[in-house]
């Protein structure tokens, strides 16, 4: 099902601290404060773990939407552990990300962003690391015990169009660092929040072409949602879609590219490493005539599943639906399986495939959703291939280490 030309997407995912705070802490990076509700009553019960991950609730928010197709209950043993929907809106919208939070030793915080197009010719992802999850050197530290976090940050830069592909990576140790609540800062690259916008600005070099990516990258968020969900049952692991519809304005100095589209963000946290907790995952954002839709689904360590079916309108309000059936896609060439879920299992095929290594898959995927055609960015990640050592060997050919 290869095909050149995609339709219009629409909507589609203080000062630096001078340490990694003890695993004791707890504190998950970029979220908004305290705890969600659910009426009067708390999903969990408060502890101070907790504090700063998930979005309080407030009297003047509007409540989430009833669940679609008539359901009045979450999704039973298909839903995270003590997961959880907050309301969206209101008070929260104009709030935003905040890039100063703590991230525990040996845990991380990531901020990514992606975006198609509107003709379908040019797509991006961004991906904004403290502690970065899929570095080697930083697998290396941990089995050390020397798992800082700050001391392995990086700036992913992926641009897809007619002419290729670029890409770039470059891990960057602590002096390259610096956060305050509304920028992050890594080597010569930034990410900076005003409160109605995030502003990218890119200077990093690509492998394998070693040529220089520099330009800006503006994302115009629809609304900043409060939904945000614990992916883990041990509550290590947190995932907030902040702008879950975007517009995103791309201008690009090196290489000259321009082009408008549509986008995503969000953000994930957690104080352990993923491969501890995780075997593997899948994760798609499909743009929606009147939103977004999200499906996140995870094999746990502990035998458990996840599978979180999410959908967003205009205004940021955050609505659980029911997942379609499983739809099986081809392998990578990697033999990396790739899954997704569909209304119509028979019309669901791969557009195309951006990314294509030993662990990790992105692709663009053709399906129907919630009675619409789609075409959703789709991610399938193998925790179990990343942590084996042949893996970790030959990630250093894509992900270059700076001296400084």
């Amino acid at each position: 099902m290869q095909r050149t030309n995609l339709p219009p997407p629409g909507e589609l995912r203080p000062a630096s601290p001078s340490r990694p705070i003890n695993d004791d802490d707890h504190n998950a990076g970029g979220f908004p404060p305290s705890l969600s509700g659910n009426g009067r009553r708390a999903v969990w019960p408060r502890v101070a773990r907790l504090d700063g991950v998930i979005p309080e609730t407030s009297g003047t928010e509007q409540a989430a939407g009833p669940l679609s197709r008539g359901r009045q209950h979450t999704s039973g043993a298909r839903r995270a552990d003590g997961g959880n929907v907050g309301p969206a809106g209101g008070a929260m919208r104009h709030r935003g990300p905040r890039f100063d939070t703590a991230v525990t030793r040996n845990g991380y915080a990531w901020w990514y962003i992606d975006a198609l197009s509107d003709d379908g010719a040019h797509g991006l992802t961004i991906i904004a690391f403290v502690g970065s999850v899929f570095s080697p050197y930083y697998a290396a530290s941990r089995r050390r015990g020397n798992g800082n976090p700050l001391d392995h940050c990086a700036v992913n830069v992926a641009l897809y169009g007619p002419r290729g592909k670029y890409w770039a990576l470059t891990e960057r140790r602590e002096p390259s660092l610096s956060q305050t609540a509304s920028t992050l800062a890594i080597g010569q690259s930034a990410l900076n929040w005003d409160g109605d916008r995030l502003s990218i600005d890119i200077d990093e070099l690509a492998v394998p072409r070693f040529v220089r990516l520099k330009g800006r990258i503006t994302l115009h968020p629809q609304a900043v949602t409060s939904c945000a969900t614990q992916l883990d049952s041990g509550g290590r692991h947190h995932w907030w879609p902040i702008a879950p519809v975007a517009r995103v304005e791309v201008d690009m100095q090196k290489p000259a590219l321009r082009w408008n589209g549509s986008g995503y963000f969000d953000c994930n946290a957690g104080t352990r490493p993923l491969e501890k907790d995780f075997g593997d995952w899948t994760w798609s954002r499909s743009a929606l005539p009147d939103g977004a839709a999200i499906l996140y689904e995870a094999r746990r360590r502990d035998g458990s599943n996840l599978s979180l079916a999410y959908r967003f309108d205009h205004a940021g309000h955050c609505q659980e639906f029911l997942p379609p059936l499983p739809a099986q896609l081809p392998s990578t060439g990697w033999r990396i399986a790739r899954v997704t879920r569909s209304d119509d299992v028979k019309q669901t095929g791969i557009v195309k495939t951006l990314e294509d290594t030993p662990f990790y898959a992105r692709s663009l995927v053709s399906s129907r959703l919630l009675g619409a055609p789609v075409i959703s960015v789709h991610e399938s990640l193998s925790l179990d291939r990343f942590d084996s050592r042949w893996v970790q060997t030959l990630l250093p050919f894509r992900m270059p280490r700076a001296f400084r």
